[in-house]
């Protein structure tokens, strides 16, 4: 083939490409310039395939939603419901009503809104609450935004003896419970308890208030134990050192619940306990018995971890430090070591009790 036969075919195969990619006004180009036009229509149609590749990886994904695997849809369901346990265990925690206590079956009108607070020992506070269902949608409807990180809590006040409340701690607390218990510190004090949440901006909704108690004396009593069977024998003293015999009286709250719970009246010992028909001690023709013994009992407070001995044997620990031991107290003096040592045993300190008890029992005296 001759080279002008040669660039006559080359020209007709530049035509046909410049049809088929068509490109316009290629009749008057002059060869050059049709191998530019070429060029570029081949540059542009190869973008316009990335762009168009490009949309397709990104469409791709949205498309395959709605075709998941059975394997995928599985794994969705799982996970749906692994969110559905965990906001109904958060729930759960933040419910404080007496539906989460004793069940959904609780009504308006049954459950009242009250919040009480015991006396237990000089260092231990034992508060017991009622709520409704609905108060706690009234504080989720009150909070609205802040609901999701409010917190159910206890707010222990201080008071002082001209009714001025100083916030002391704040205890959180959790659902499915209606009591606590609440360590205090440098009795005697008065106390008093407000329930409620606490949102994450500090702002408190409160659902009830206590009433107002005084912890005894260190060595009025020794610790109860932690349950209503315990209350039901030692209530009486219970409802004494919670203000129930002193000239002010107790709340009307701790009166009514202590009578709810032991189906009998609370108030004067004679009356509670002997009833009006006591007998009259004149009309018995027996000779009156009294007989005495006496307890007692040794209060006190170190650090955590400490080893406390008393007379040589060790003494549990609160854990807040504080003890109390009860003691047998013969008729004689008693000289009683208490040592407290580190847990290291580098530093050690002691403190010496005597005691004395002189019981004396005078003649019996019959007036007419």
């Amino acid at each position: 083939m001759t080279q002008s036969t040669l660039q006559k075919q080359t020209c007709k195969d530049l035509a046909g490409m410049a049809r088929k990619q068509g490109v316009t006004g290629w009749h008057s180009m002059r060869k050059e310039q049709l191998i530019r036009a070429l060029l570029g229509a081949a540059k542009a149609k190869s973008n316009r395939n990335v762009a168009r590749a490009a949309s397709l990886r990104v469409a791709g994904p949205q498309r395959g939603k709605t075709e998941l695997s059975p394997a995928e849809q599985s794994l969705r369901l799982k996970s749906q419901q692994r969110m559905s346990q965990v906001r109904s265990k958060l729930d759960a925690v933040k419910n404080l009503s007496m539906s989460s206590v004793v069940g959904d079956d609780t009504t308006a009108g049954v459950v009242r809104d009250r919040l009480v607070v015991m006396v237990r020992d000089p260092y231990w506070l034992h508060a017991y609450w009622e709520l409704s269902l609905q108060s706690i949608q009234r504080a989720q409807a009150a909070l609205r935004q802040h609901w999701h990180a409010a917190r159910p809590v206890l707010r222990l006040f201080q008071v002082s003896d001209d009714d001025a409340a100083r916030l002391v701690r704040t205890l959180d607390i959790h659902g499915g419970v209606s009591n606590w218990y609440i360590d205090v510190q440098d009795p005697p004090e008065q106390f008093q308890l407000d329930i409620g949440y606490l949102t994450a901006n500090d702002h408190f909704h409160r659902l009830a208030r206590s009433n107002t108690v005084s912890t005894p004396q260190p060595g009025i009593t020794d610790a109860l134990d932690e349950n209503w069977v315990d209350v039901a024998q030692n209530a009486d003293r219970i409802f004494a050192m919670s203000g129930g015999y002193s000239p002010q009286g107790t709340s009307r709250e701790l009166q009514e619940l202590l009578e709810e719970r032991l189906r009998r009246p609370m108030g004067s010992p004679m009356r509670t306990r002997f009833g009006n028909g006591a007998s009259d001690p004149r009309d018995r023709d027996d000779e009156l018995l009294l007989a005495v013994d006496a307890e007692l009992v040794v209060c006190g407070a170190t650090q955590k971890g400490t080893h406390v001995t008393l007379n040589g044997e060790p003494v549990q620990l609160r854990p807040d430090g504080t003890f109390a031991v009860r003691l047998n107290m013969p008729d004689r003096r008693q000289v009683i070591p208490i040592v407290a040592s580190t847990s290291d045993g580098v530093e050690q300190r002691t403190i010496i009790l005597a005691v004395d008890r002189n019981t004396k029992a005078l003649e019996r005296v019959a007036r007419s």
